[in-house]
């Protein structure tokens, strides 16, 4: 028997001043079984980062033919496509053709190492821009997971500030590569 992915509740109040973007999201986020606490706040990270309101979560580990995330237009087509993690080269090749704009978030311990090793091939790609979070931030993540979170995300000038009810973390992003 399969195992079934569990469920998290986000009360999300969204204030991001570079893009002018003040929402409040309610969420439902489904850690897949394989998934870690700080993945699945990445993406919660990455979702904030990139909020639209045609922007959803996918199937993500689940599939193979989608991103973590995707702007889906009214017509039906993939207007901005999202992965996270080191991906291979290939895959985002496939994601080019995919779709008009491409978003890749690294994170991880070996992240500058997959950069170096893939870096230029993918810098070379068009529409694609990539960038990197800071791995020792994103490891105090899962401080803020609880099966009902009520969060809140500032966005001002390329920092992101997560806090809750007792924690608060400064995330920094660093550009690898953007188009």
């Amino acid at each position: 028997m399969a195992l079934k992915p569990t469920i998290y509740k986000v009360d999300l109040q969204l204030s991001d001043t570079d893009r002018h973007c003040y929402e409040s999201c309610n969420l439902v986020l489904a850690q897949h079984p394989s998934e870690t606490l700080q993945r699945m706040m990445v993406r919660l990270m990455v979702f904030a980062l990139n909020y639209h309101q045609d922007l959803s979560f996918t199937k993500g580990l689940s599939s193979t033919d989608e991103p973590e995330l995707w702007q889906v237009g009214p017509d039906g087509q993939v207007e901005h496509w999202i992965e996270l993690g080191q991906a291979s080269p290939e895959r985002i090749r496939k994601a080019v053709s995919r779709a008009p704009k491409i978003s890749l978030y690294a994170y991880g311990r070996e992240a500058d190492i997959w950069w170096q090793k893939h870096g230029s091939v993918i810098s070379a790609l068009p529409k694609v821009s990539v960038w990197s979070f800071n791995d020792e931030q994103v490891e105090q993540l899962a401080q803020f997971v609880s099966r009902s979170m009520q969060l809140s995300i500032s966005i001002s000038d390329g920092e992101i500030y997560l806090s809750d009810e007792g924690h608060h973390l400064n995330l920094t992003l660093s550009e690898l590569s953007v188009q």
